[in-house]
């Protein structure tokens, strides 16, 4: 299985994962023209995708979804709160598939698996994605960590995962305190500190990458969020951490099953 965050942030956010013959993306939240463009610097196609699936509606998440679903003829995925909640931005689509959180969606090489996360939206979700031999978990625009959520992402190959914000940066940051409030609420989103402890009980042997990504450009720094996690994790594991830009789409990332 390989995989890019094409981009992660509040401005936008996109993730491209394949394996076979498949490939899909789990939201879109560039434009379409955006989102081509990232995908070529992989050497890959809009047009190769088999299919678009969506975590929530916030337009950081799908402002490119019904240009890319009705141009390139492509399904797009979500559950019914995901679908109610997104339908005026969207537009019309050229399949709509819609899916019961919870359950999972095998298209062709892939299996795709939403969970429940806690977010202010409808039916917010985040999505296990295995090819039968490896395993990779998306979580980010969570507030807190559920029981749920930590059995989902125990055990993966990789996982990508919110380190939000700092909370002295947010606290002295020009944010004003409702908007503060709502960041730091169950409902918002993850703190570097608590999303650090959470990964800590997510390390294991074969875990291979570990992203970390929706950091806050104002209420957050790289440095911050990577001494975070690198403090839960041995030095000598520490090549595994890598930080998802919002400019830029990273590398091409390969899972291999079993130890190398």
């Amino acid at each position: 299985m390989y995989f890019s965050v094409l981009g992660s942030g509040s401005k936008g956010n996109s993730l491209y994962i394949e394996s076979g013959g498949t490939a899909i993306l789990i939201d879109a939240g560039f434009s379409g023209k955006e989102i081509a463009g990232r995908m070529a610097v992989l050497g890959r196609k809009l047009e190769d995708l088999d299919a678009l699936f969506l975590t929530h509606e916030h337009g950081d998440h799908i402002s490119g979804a019904g240009v890319i679903s009705r141009r390139c003829r492509i399904p797009v995925h979500a559950n019914e709160g995901t679908f109610r909640g997104s339908d005026k931005r969207v537009g019309k689509l050229h399949k709509r598939v819609e899916f019961e959180t919870g359950t999972s969606v095998v298209l062709q090489d892939l299996e795709i698996r939403s969970f429940r996360i806690s977010h202010d939206t409808l039916d917010p979700v985040g999505f296990l994605v295995s090819d039968g031999n490896v395993s990779l978990a998306l979580c980010t625009d969570t507030g807190k960590v559920s029981q749920l959520v930590s059995r989902r992402l125990t055990g993966c190959d990789a996982v990508i995962l919110e380190f939000n914000h700092d909370p002295q940066m947010l606290k002295q940051g020009p944010y004003p305190l409702s908007l503060q409030q709502r960041v730091r609420s169950s409902q918002g989103h993850l703190a570097n500190g608590d999303a650090a402890d959470f990964l800590q009980t997510l390390l294991h042997d074969n875990l291979q990458y570990i992203v970390l990504a929706h950091l806050s450009k104002t209420n957050n720094t790289r440095d911050l969020a990577l001494q975070s996690a690198a403090a839960v994790i041995h030095p000598q594991q520490q090549r595994r951490i890598h930080v998802a830009a919002q400019q830029s789409p990273s590398e091409l990332f390969e899972l291999f099953h079993g130890s190398r």
